[in-house]
């Protein structure tokens, strides 16, 4: 009874098969497995499909099909459709037995895994390697679109600002220093700034008790000064904005002012008590920062020099930086500290205007931002290693990011939106980063000791690092794009015409 009822069965299959004139295993499409895809083929394989159609009557008499073709619908004079297989192009047979062939040589696709079904059937079903026969095969392609006609839903795969031909180019990254200087005597001390780099092209580096500057134009190195005392040596420098005036703090307590062009002493400014680590420069104010915690104003235009008293921080203040336009006072200290004063509100306000308390170690790392001026960069020592950024209007932390090494100064680039940091403890090295995203660019390696002092170029495409090794590096690493320099160079000259015909 049961042999019976599977004949029925696969007569009821056959006819199937020879009424729409499509394989068996397509008609039934792989319904539960492969196997019985694969064995109802096997059955039906001597089927051969009829090619003349046998319909009869409810009378019983054969009924001869009508000699008028049925019409398909035609849009424009174009027949077919494009998402309907062309059966003509299609070849049934010769997939069907590939089919047949594959469960002849392996014995195994009798139960198969999910990974070998679904091989088989990506194989049949798109192209095989021998013959490239498809099931699926398409006669015309689609018809063009009218003269005139709009997608409007093209907005929702094409909402790239950029066109699709445009490459995101990458500059190149020099991985080796393109000089190095030696550096003999170079404290190896976290909180002090031995190095900077002025607008003539000048750097200036203090080895112990001796000042020398490295003309980066011709090479030549001369020195220029030597402490006197036994306990005495140089513990910072930095250059006026403009002109080749140069302050120089000492382990004694006092600032000296340097014309270097004349090569001679203008004045000193004694008023701290202990070695000055840190100075920055605002026009003709220019603050020093002592061991002591005290943060000085002097005046450089008058005889009474020390104009205001800065007591935000209780150890020793290891970095100072004046924002761009002048506004505000950036310092950190060893006691995790970093500060941001108000100038607007005179010399004299002793208070300070924020005060950020996040680092877990002495404050040496700051930077403003060049193209944002309530943007402040801050880096920690080897507890904390972290550099945050900071809104200094509220005193905000924006963003984290963990280096993995000891902080010792950071710089923003003047052409690109990024930044570059120097490392101590452990790794040793320079890295750049992408903000806002704060992925890294490049890392800058080949210092033996720690990076202790970083200073940048006038033009900005060159990083000076100073390290433990005594030796000083030059970084090429913000090399400015030849398009973008022709650009500048040609609004430049717009302006100088455009001044000249004023006068």
């Amino acid at each position: 009874m049961m042999k019976k009822s599977q004949e029925n069965t696969e007569n009821q299959l056959t006819a199937r098969w020879r009424k729409h004139g499509e394989p068996a295993a397509t008609a039934l499409g792989f319904n539960n497995s492969i196997n019985t895809s694969l064995n109802i083929s096997r059955n039906v394989a001597n089927i051969a499909p009829s090619k003349t159609p046998n319909k009869k009557g409810d009378d019983g008499k054969h009924k001869t099909p009508s000699k008028t073709p049925r019409k398909s619908p035609s849009r424009d004079g174009i027949t077919g459709d494009r998402f309907i297989p062309s059966r003509i192009g299609s070849q049934y047979d010769i997939a069907h037995a590939l089919i047949l062939q594959e469960n002849q040589t392996d014995s195994q696709l009798l139960s198969p895994s999910t990974l070998e079904q679904q091989r088989l059937i990506g194989e049949v079903l798109n192209c095989n390697e021998m013959n490239k026969v498809k099931i699926l095969s398409y006669a015309t392609k689609p018809p063009a679109a009218p003269e005139g006609h709009v997608n409007r839903l093209k907005v929702l795969y094409h909402n790239s600002k950029t066109p699709a031909t445009v490459k995101k180019t990458t500059r190149h990254i020099p991985q080796s220093p393109e000089r190095i200087l030696d550096a003999p005597d170079l404290v190896d001390d976290y909180y002090l700034n031995l190095i900077h780099w002025s607008k003539n092209n000048h750097l200036a580096v203090a080895l112990s008790k001796q000042l020398y500057i490295w003309n980066a134009a011709t090479g030549d190195v001369s020195q220029i000064m030597e402490t006197d005392g036994d306990e005495d040596y140089i513990c910072s420098v930095n250059w006026i904005k403009e002109g080749n005036l140069l302050a120089v703090g000492t382990a004694e307590g006092v600032v000296q002012l340097w014309d270097i062009e004349a090569s001679r002493r203008l004045r000193m400014m004694a008023g701290h008590n202990s070695r000055v680590g840190c100075l920055s420069w605002n026009e003709h104010i220019l603050s020093s920062g002592s061991r002591s915690g005290n943060i000085h104003h002097h005046d450089v235009r008058v005889a009474n020099h020390h104009v205001a008293t800065l007591s935000g921080h209780t150890q020793e203040v290891c970095s100072l930086f004046w924002s761009p336009d002048g506004r505000f006072l950036a310092s950190g200290g060893n006691d995790n500290l970093a500060n941001i004063w108000d100038l607007t509100l005179g010399h004299s306000n002793v208070q300070p205007l924020q005060i950020l308390n996040e680092h877990q170690a002495a404050v040496k790392g700051l930077a403003w931002c060049p193209w944002q001026s309530s943007l402040l960069a801050t880096g920690g020592g080897t507890a904390d290693r972290t550099i945050k950024f900071w809104n200094t209007n509220n005193g905000v932390c924006i963003k984290t990011v963990d280096t993995g090494s000891q902080v010792s100064s950071i710089l923003w680039s003047t052409e690109y939106k990024e930044l570059i940091s120097g490392h101590g403890y452990a790794n040793n090295q320079l890295i750049l980063w992408k903000y806002p995203t704060m992925t890294k660019v490049s890392e800058l390696t080949g210092h033996n000791g720690r990076v202790l002092y970083m200073t940048m170029s006038p033009d900005g495409s060159t990083v000076a690092s100073g390290a433990a090794d005594e030796t000083l590096r030059l970084w090429k690493c913000f090399t400015v794009d030849p398009t973008k320099k022709k650009k500048d160079i040609a609004s430049k000259t717009v302006r100088n015409v455009a001044t000249a015909s004023l006068r």
